[in-house]
Order: structure tokens, then C-alpha cells, then sequence
């Protein structure tokens, strides 16, 4: 039995019995080297099967990365794709890179257990086509009108996704950023005001406007709360008057930190009194207001810390990355024709 399988086998692929250690390290270099070319012709043969994409380009190896075929239809795909997100045309080589990186990515990713299914990637496809206000369906004739199959895309998502969790979770630590940096940093400025955060307690109010009214019923109605605003000197007292009108009303308090809220409200809280209305805003619920209940500073990041802290730890995080892929590449067997 064990003669009749191993006559199946290439003669390079098995290792005979010599009597010196040169003989048996050469007949290993070779066997190896011709495992290489097998695994390439095996990919050659798949990519002619019935149902190839691209027979020509498909069957053309263009290297082999850890055992893993990347062909000129891939570098072809990739390089539509990145024209189509990019509008520049990337270098071939560059092109090449990419994927050569995105293959290191995905075998050291799987070595730790991150592996997304399927379902992942699709839901990843989803979410970016619902950013784009489109379904993922409309995303895909998209990309096939450009002559960009949806797997190019999936495949460059499920690459990042991996990595990103990979590098986040491997070295959390050394990516977290102190306080004390964030702080220093945006004292730089010379702007106090931007490290300051607070946390406003606050109540929406709204004194409603019937749909299709006229400019004459709107305008009154501002001029209303206008009146309103001016005898309001707290929150109690805005409770009172509005809960018992019946064409307004006022909401329970909500309470946000400055880093919560836009900045045009949050320049207009912090020249409000406590305990008086903001200015009457016309919307389409009718005339509204903000009565501002309680302003007090906060530790929380305010708007200038949280963009410094999140800038800074992509710095941090593009520098590790580079670190570990490099180093991963480096012990990567990569094999370009």
C-alpha cells in the first residue's frame, strides 16, 4: 500500500536516503522549490475551471505569498479599485504591495483567532454601502459597472478589518494616550479655554406652530417666546409656565458634555445664564428654545482634547502597525515572478 502511494508522488517531493547531510539538504532545497511551481501550476489549473472571472490574466501567477496565489487579475482588480476610491492611478508595484500586505495580514490575523466569517465581511459591505445611501446590491452593480467584482472590495475590507483588531487588541496598552499628554498638548495652543470642558443640564422647549401656518402665525409666535424668554429666570419657572400651556411644551432635563454637542449650541449655552432661555429658533415643530438648568465644569474631554487624544492615538497606532507588519513581512515566505 505504502509503495503504490508513494510511486504517486514526484520523485523531487520525496526525500531519499543518502549516506551524506549535503545530499539530503540539496534534494530538500530542490523538492521544496518544485513544491513552489506545483502550488503555482495548482492555481493556474483552478483559475481556467469553468466560471473564471478572466481566464487570461487569471491564469498568470504573479506571486506567491505563504502558500497563497495572488494573480494579474488581482493586481488588475486592485488597481481599478484603488483608481475608482483614489482618482490616481497607483504603480503596478504599489499595487503588488498592497496585496502582498493584506495576504501577511490575514495568515498572522488567524494565528490569533481573528478570522471574520463570511457574514462579517458582508455586514462590513453593508454598513459602507449605507453610508453611501445606497444598498449593497446598488453598491455591487456599482463596482461591476466599473469592471470591479464585489470579492476586490470584500477582500480589502476583510484585510483591514483583521488588522485593525488585530493591532488594537495585541497592543492596547502602549496605544492608550495619558491624559497628562493630551492636557500638555492642547495647552500649546495658548488657548486655556480650549482644554476646559462642562456639563450642561438642560430642558427643550417648543411652542408648537401648526403645519402650512402663515409668516404672520410664526412671527407671532416667536414674538411670544420672546416675551417668555424675558420673564423666564429658571428652570422652575419654565416649568411652570410651559406645562400648562397648551399649544407648547417642555421636556425632561437632558444632561451633555461639551464634546457632545455641536458647536454653534455650544457656543450659544455658554453665553446663556443659568436658569434662562436660549435664543427662539425656528424650526419645523414651531419656535424652540433651551432652558439651561446647570452649567458646571466637567473632566470629561471637551471637544479640542477629544480631537488631539483620538489624533494622537492614530499616530501611535500608524506607527506600531508599520512596525509589526514590517517585521511579519520579514518572515513571510514572498515569491514574485
Amino acid at each position: 500500500m505504502q509503495r503504490g502511494l508513494a510511486g504517486k508522488f514526484p520523485r523531487a517531493l520525496r526525500i531519499e536516503s543518502v549516506d551524506t547531510a549535503d545530499m539530503t539538504m540539496t534534494t530538500i532545497k530542490l523538492g521544496h522549490h518544485r513544491l513552489r511551481s506545483l502550488i503555482a501550476g495548482c492555481a493556474v489549473a483552478l483559475a481556467a475551471l469553468p466560471g473564471s472571472p478572466s481566464p487570461l490574466q487569471a491564469q498568470t501567477v504573479a506571486c506567491i505569498v505563504n502558500g497563497d496565489v495572488i494573480t494579474n487579475y488581482d493586481v488588475e482588480q486592485r488597481t481599478k479599485l484603488n483608481f475608482l476610491t483614489t482618482h490616481k492611478a497607483m504603480p503596478r508595484q504599489e499595487v503588488l504591495d498592497q496585496l502582498i500586505d493584506e495576504k501577511v495580514k490575514i495568515k498572522e490575523a488567524k494565528k490569533f483567532g481573528v478570522d471574520p466569517t463570511a457574514s462579517d465581511i458582508d455586514q462590513s459591505y453593508a454598513q459602507m454601502s449605507a453610508r453611501m445611501r445606497i444598498t449593497p446590491e446598488q453598491l455591487t452593480k456599482s463596482l461591476e459597472s466599473q469592471g470591479i467584482r464585489s470579492e476586490t472590495m470584500k477582500g480589502r475590507l476583510k484585510a483591514d478589518m483583521v488588522w485593525t483588531s488585530l493591532v488594537r487588541g495585541r497592543y492596547k496598552e502602549s496605544l492608550q494616550v495619558g491624559e497628562k499628554d493630551v492636557v500638555a498638548a492642547a495647552k500649546e495652543g495658548g488657548d486655556q479655554s480650549q482644554v476646559e470642558a462642562f456639563e450642561y443640564k438642560m430642558q427643550p422647549i417648543v411652542l408648537l406652530v401648526p403645519r402650512g401656518s402663515s409668516l404672520a402665525v410664526v412671527e407671532a409666535r416667536k414674538k411670544e417666546a420672546e416675551v417668555l424668554r424675558e420673564r423666564v429666570q429658571s428652570c422652575e419657572a419654565a416649568n411652570s409656565y410651559f406645562k400648562s400651556m397648551q399649544n407648547g411644551t417642555i421636556r425632561d432635563p437632558i444632561t451633555k458634555t461639551s464634546a457632545d454637542l455641536p458647536a454653534p449650541l455650544r457656543e450659544l449655552l455658554d453665553k446663556t445664564p443659568i436658569g434662562r432661555l436660549t435664543t427662539p429658533e425656528i424650526t419645523k415643530q414651531g419656535v424652540e428654545m433651551v432652558a439651561l438648568c446647570e452649567r458646571k465644569p466637567t473632566l470629561v474631554d471637551s471637544p479640542k482634547k477629544r480631537e488631539i487624544r483620538e489624533k494622537m492615538f492614530a499616530q501611535k497606532y500608524e506607527t506600531k502597525s508599520k512596525a509589526y507588519l514590517a517585521e511579519i513581512r520579514k518572515a513571510s515566505m514572498i515569491e514574485c515572478r
